[in-house]
């Protein structure tokens, strides 16, 4: 696979200097147009200002880009036909010269090819409701079981089901911290309701966690640092917790089923909150993008 890193990218993973990946998807399938442009523009200026180099990835006319730069950041937000590539997905999009917006587990797969060790995102995938059912698990947890780079996220998104993906993690063997906090954020909310069983309170922990993983040379997994989003821009919870239930629902009576299920959920959250849960979503997204800067910063420190 030919992968395109951006001179400037590469030249900071070569020269030590931090560097901070981003996924495509929140612009091309979880933002309306002229807004996404904006938040991704908004993003990569906000690693930059905590000194790090933004590198946002997507695929191109079959080419995986690792750091876009202004034209095709636009072609990303505004171009029809965007397709939604998990890391599957990537030599089918390759092989047919396809574009495509990365999801968490292929832009994981794309940084950690380019060097790259922090990722920054909004909340993970995981294992869905009704599980034993269905059999419906997002390709992010295996991807992450076998990838060596730090996610930070609000943890996994909270229409799905929390304590099922923790244990798949434990399972997995991907270690999930909190990052100051005990308990395991839930997206659109600071508690999911479930703790965590390791804490973090500084980058500079996150770090030496990650030179702990290097030192003891054991399978290539990820470090989840899981950073809720403050209470203050939370999701009312009551709010939260009706609107799903309602969602949950609609989604039965739709019969929607695979990879439905999400964007349904989502979609619903987002119209019957009168738009609350996206601003939810991105103040997660803020705080997750600001913090990773600031962890590939104190990685890049001790290196």
């Amino acid at each position: 696979m030919v992968l395109m890193v951006s001179e400037e990218v590469r030249d900071a993973v070569a020269t030590g200097r931090p560097v901070v990946a981003l996924e495509s998807t929140i612009i091309t399938h979880g933002l309306p147009r002229p807004r996404n442009l904006q938040v991704a523009r908004e993003l990569e200026a906000a690693v930059r200002r905590e000194g790090a180099v933004p590198a946002t990835i997507a695929v191109l006319d079959g080419t995986p880009r690792v750091g876009l730069d202004k034209e095709q950041l636009e072609r990303v937000a505004n171009e029809d036909g965007i397709r939604k590539l998990g890391h599957r997905d990537l030599p089918l999009a390759v092989a047919t010269g396809a574009s495509g917006a990365t999801t968490v587990s292929a832009t994981a797969l794309l940084a950690g090819r380019a060097g790259i060790r922090v990722f920054a995102t909004g909340g993970l995938g995981g294992v869905h409701r009704e599980w034993t059912v269905t059999q419906d698990e997002s390709a992010d947890l295996g991807l992450l079981a076998r990838t060596r780079i730090t996610v930070v996220c609000a943890g996994v998104k909270s229409i799905l089901d929390v304590p099922a993906t923790l244990q798949r993690l434990e399972t997995l063997g991907v270690a999930v911290a909190g990052y100051g906090t005990d308990r395991f954020p839930g997206f659109y909310l600071s508690d999911s309701g479930h703790p965590v069983d390791w804490r973090l309170d500084t980058p500079e922990q996150v770090a030496g966690v990650m030179r702990a993983q290097d030192a003891l040379g054991g399978p290539e997994s990820t470090l989840i640092v899981a950073n809720p989003v403050p209470e203050d821009e939370q999701l009312d919870p009551e709010v939260h917790g009706r609107v799903l239930e309602e969602a949950l629902r609609a989604c039965e009576s739709a019969g929607v089923t695979g990879q439905g299920v999400t964007p349904f959920l989502l979609d619903h959250l987002v119209r019957h909150t009168d738009g609350a849960s996206l601003e939810a979503n991105l103040a997660a997204v803020r705080g997750n993008v600001a913090l990773a800067a600031r962890v590939a910063a104190a990685w890049a420190a001790g290196q």
